[in-house]
């Protein structure tokens, strides 16, 4: 199994973004946060800045959108080019047509579900979406301990893919450290958020590759679920 992490820069210095970037390019991808201050309490990047990391980011963006109306949003985030857009099940009502429109433009598409939202209505509809992010924390603020809580869920979707043959990306965002993305891989999560744990740390190259091998380690096949 592929393991990725993808650092969150809701925690690196934005004043110097750039450096911060250069600093994670052994990582998978770059976690941006889009917040509006609606959907959740906090405001953080629109269009132009995401726009502006992607020009200067030597990785790829992973951008989760935590804002209203993603049917009317989402679209702009793939169009500025992020390797992947993912958006919340509690802010639309067509998630598929979202995720349709995503692809249709040339990103990834991602469902994101809060840690109290059931993941039952969706598993039948595994298929459109090429990421499922199970938030590990309550969305809106970085720097928050991990729910352990949210692991059945992330468990019930690595069953449900590993039954279909899915290559399905089942990410966890929030109080990802050494510690805790070893519950969360043995739970089934293949891609990791970690904000604090690596832009706190005074080598992030080293920590990235820390919380990677620490994955590798608790990874196990679900299909032997069956």
């Amino acid at each position: 199994m592929s393991i990725r992490i993808n650092p969150s820069i809701l925690a690196a210095d934005f004043v110097n973004m750039e450096s911060a970037l250069h600093s994670i390019s052994s990582a998978d991808l770059v976690h941006v946060d889009v917040m509006d201050n609606h959907f959740v309490p906090n405001l953080t990047f629109g269009p132009g800045m995401v726009g502006r990391i992607q020009d200067v980011s030597p990785i790829p963006l992973d951008v989760h959108l935590m804002i209203d109306d993603p049917e009317r949003w989402a679209p702009g985030y793939a169009e500025l080019g992020a390797f992947s857009v993912t958006f919340h099940a509690e802010a639309t009502t067509n998630p598929v047509a979202v995720a349709r429109r995503l692809r249709e433009i040339g990103s990834r598409a991602g469902l994101a579900l809060k840690p109290g939202t059931d993941v039952e209505p969706y598993l039948e509809l595994l298929d459109e979406f090429d990421q499922v992010l199970v938030m590990t924390v309550e969305p809106g603020f970085g720097g928050q301990k991990f729910m352990p809580e949210t692991m059945p869920k992330l468990r019930l979707l690595a069953e449900t893919a590993a039954r279909s043959g899915s290559d399905l990306w089942l990410q966890v965002d929030g109080g990802i450290s050494e510690d805790t993305i070893a519950i969360a891989a043995e739970a089934g999560a293949n891609t990791f958020v970690a904000g604090s744990s690596v832009f706190a740390s005074d080598n992030p190259a080293l920590q990235i590759e820390t919380l990677r091998q620490t994955a590798s380690r608790h990874t196990h096949d679900h299909a032997s679920n069956r």
